[in-house]
């Protein structure tokens, strides 16, 4: 393998810990740089959801206006559907009206069913 010596000591110093370790004035000016990191990315982040919340707001009430016709034709067609005769709440189409209980779309109705004449009582 090729090795190039102008990065040959690029690695050198990655081995070597650091000599000494952070005074106390190298920690405190690394808090106050964090300290401030930190200030400016929240201030960034609430700026950015504010922008978006207006984008957002904005572009539903466009759209909330321009569908107000359709929306005015829709409930105009929905009140003529129910005034028709026939016509009852939850029903579709002209359909007859069914006799019985409706529970989660089954319907229960009580038939009577005439028995045939059995042999025994004939007698």
């Amino acid at each position: 393998m090729h090795k190039d010596p102008r990065f040959s000591g690029i690695f050198l110093n990655l081995d070597r810990g650091s000599a000494t370790p952070p005074s106390l004035w190298q920690k405190i000016v690394g808090g106050v740089v964090m300290v401030g990191v930190f200030v400016l990315a929240l201030t960034f982040s609430v700026a950015l959801f504010a922008v978006v919340l207006t984008v957002g707001a904005v572009a539903w009430g466009y759209l909330w206006w321009k569908t107000r016709a359709v929306r005015k034709a829709m409930r105009e067609q929905m009140e003529a559907r129910m005034a028709e005769p026939g016509m009852r709440a939850g029903g579709a189409g002209t359909a007859p009206r069914a006799r019985g209980l409706i529970i989660e779309g089954e319907v229960i109705r009580e038939v009577k069913v005439e028995e045939p004449p059995s042999a025994d009582s004939r007698h």
